[in-house]
């Protein structure tokens, strides 16, 4: 997938590990590289935000985009969830790549290759001068392109929009990325197959709308993002 062409930020290059972000369950597969974390933000679609409501906690899947230092939410003023967050909740958003399946001689060794980030902090309101900026950030993120496509947005359409700011000061980030886990000694068959199946995000043959008149030329952002998905 692309990645973000907006400027990096101010924030040191290493992320600080802190008690929230430290890993403590296969610590070497932690990485504090900042621009990793980047990467892996920049080749998601989904996020899932979590926060406590009610005294329950609740786990939603959101788009989102990534501008510098901080990544963008967006929904509607009536939603009661984007409401909560924008009273000074604390949340976490997380993210998750799949890799590769990794098939070991045994289930209990048998894993998965991933990229994972994980990022804590309190999200602030995006403030109205600024709002559509932001919403190009989520839209350059989610459809590279698309934004010189299609009208303006209207004043009602932004005023109906509510925007979230997440800093990126803290989070965490783990990688898996290797085989099978096998040696020499372990005693195991080595008839049985093992290896990684690998695996990616791929595009299907756009689908035009039933009210686009035949003929209409397919988006060439879409177009664009499809044939980078098949890369």
């Amino acid at each position: 997938m692309p990645h973000s062409t907006q400027p990096q930020s101010d924030l040191t290059t290493e992320l600080p590990i802190t008690a929230r972000t430290r890993i403590t369950r296969a610590p070497e597969r932690q990485r504090t590289d900042r621009a990793e974390l980047y990467g892996i933000l920049d080749d998601a679609l989904v996020a899932h935000v979590a926060i406590v409501r009610d005294g329950l906690p609740l786990v939603l899947p959101m788009g989102f985009g990534r501008g510098a230092d901080a990544i963008y939410l967006h929904g509607s003023t009536g939603s009661g969830i984007f409401r909560a967050m924008a009273s000074g909740a604390p949340i976490s958003v997380t993210v998750t790549h799949l890799d590769g399946l990794v098939y070991a001689r045994s289930l209990f060794d048998s894993s998965m290759n991933y990229r994972s980030a994980v990022v804590f902090g309190v999200p602030t309101v995006v403030a109205a001068a600024d709002k559509e900026k932001a919403m190009r950030v989520v839209s350059d993120h989610l459809m590279p392109g698309r934004w010189d496509e299609v009208r303006d947005m209207t004043k009602r359409e932004l005023a109906a929009t509510l925007v979230l700011r997440l800093s990126l000061a803290e989070a965490s980030v783990k990688v898996r990325a290797h085989g099978a886990s096998e040696a020499a000694d372990d005693g195991d068959d080595r008839s049985i197959w093992a290896g990684v199946l690998p695996l990616r995000l791929t595009a299907l043959a756009p689908e035009t709308s039933a009210m686009t008149p035949p003929g209409a030329p397919v988006s060439a952002a879409a177009l664009a993002y499809a044939a980078r998905l098949s890369r």
